[in-house]
């Protein structure tokens, strides 16, 4: 094989896309899929490439260093994309123990693992890299406000202030999550810094698509519309995100992970504003019209909830350093991308179903005890 890549996180939702990607279009590559199986990771998002000579599946917690270390030597991995981590903020507000060792020790173990089994070859670090997925969360929130003329440059849709997150913000998150994930950053850029690693981080936007866990806003309320369930809508529903196709940010990884400069950070967006209300409507009308019923009538679903604790009100990517140095740009358009994702959703949902039954995990919790 011309190169042996560990991917973390690859049975989950972004993870099984960037897998899909390599082990199709690299196939003098060896991909390996490491992956614990919690509850958003979830093999069946990659039966149709399992039995690819070039891809690999180990279960394992990246937390445990013996195994990770023992993973380097099996395979003799020159290169990590490193996705595993847990990301629902939500959970991270109930659960903030969980977050910190699986987004920060665990980085931790996969950068001594990387760095041990890399530095005891004779080429060391040449022809290594280790790339690190964030979030844009880690930046914090910035001013929501409505500037008359929207940047076409900036978005196909609006535009709701006149700042963006660039690869130089400060960092300043506000949740148990973005703290976790911001502090994994930290410890990337030290490694390289102290001792010549070869890395490179990217913060991304929201991301959407197929084969996303039904806990997060758009496979959910996709779900709850089809069955008639309410759509809780954080306080009025005005908070904005800047949202990605996830086949987009997987070719987004692709390209950075080959030709990205070691020790560089580039900010991954869609371009792509929407308020959580104006994007509940457009999934209440696009699910609706593919349901065959009449477009708004599941409207009446919306309800207005409780908002989250620290609740970040206006999120929003700067891709250009991407665009201008390496030449992406996302692929869709918002209303493109949603209507291929909400029939996506309608089309499976027998995979829907067992995820929320969670039928997969005691399938896969069984057939992996006894292999």
């Amino acid at each position: 094989m011309k190169r042996n890549i560990l991917i973390t996180g690859g049975a989950g939702f972004i993870g099984s896309h960037v897998v899909r990607l390599f082990v199709t279009k690299y196939p003098d590559y060896r991909i390996v899929n490491l992956d614990k199986l919690t509850y958003a990771g979830n093999l069946e998002n990659l039966r149709d490439i399992e039995d690819r000579p070039n891809y690999r599946f180990e279960k394992a917690d990246i937390c445990d260093f013996d195994t990770v270390c023992e993973l380097f030597r099996r395979y003799d991995i020159d290169g990590v994309i490193h996705l595993a981590a847990e990301s629902h903020v939500d959970r991270s507000i109930r659960d903030p123990f969980t977050f910190a060792r699986t987004n920060v020790l665990g980085t931790l173990s996969l950068l001594q693992a990387a760095r041990l089994y890399w530095e005891a070859k004779p080429e060391k670090y040449e022809g290594k890299r280790f790339y690190h997925i964030s979030t844009d969360e880690v930046y914090g929130a910035l001013e929501l406000t409505r500037p008359e003329g929207a940047r076409s440059d900036f978005s196909a849709h609006e535009v709701y202030g006149d700042e963006f997150f660039t690869e130089e913000t400060k960092y300043n998150p506000h949740s148990p999550y973005s703290a976790s994930k911001a502090s994994s950053d930290h410890f990337v850029r030290a490694f390289h810094d102290t001792y010549g690693m070869p890395t490179v981080v990217t913060n991304c936007s929201n991301n959407y698509g197929p084969y996303q866990f039904p806990e997060k806003l758009i496979p959910l309320f996709i779900n709850n519309i089809r069955h008639e369930k309410p759509l809780p809508v954080y306080g009025r529903g005005e908070n904005v995100r800047d949202w990605l196709y996830v086949e987009d940010h997987a070719r987004a990884i692709d390209l950075i992970f080959h030709k990205g400069k070691v020790a560089d950070t580039y900010n991954i967006g869609g371009f792509n504003e929407w308020r959580n209300i104006d994007l509940i409507r457009v999934l209440v009308r696009t699910v609706d019209r593919l349901l065959g019923r009449p477009e708004g009538a599941s409207e009446r679903l919306i309800t207005f909830v409780t908002d989250r604790a620290g609740h970040d009100l206006r999120y929003a990517i700067d891709s250009r350093k991407l665009k201008n140095e390496l030449g992406w740009e996302p692929s869709l358009q918002f209303e493109e991308g949603i209507e291929k994702t909400v029939r996506w959703y309608l089309e499976h949902q027998e995979w829907m179903d067992r995820i929320t039954s969670g039928e997969y995990e005691l399938y896969y919790e069984t057939m992996y005890r006894y292999r």
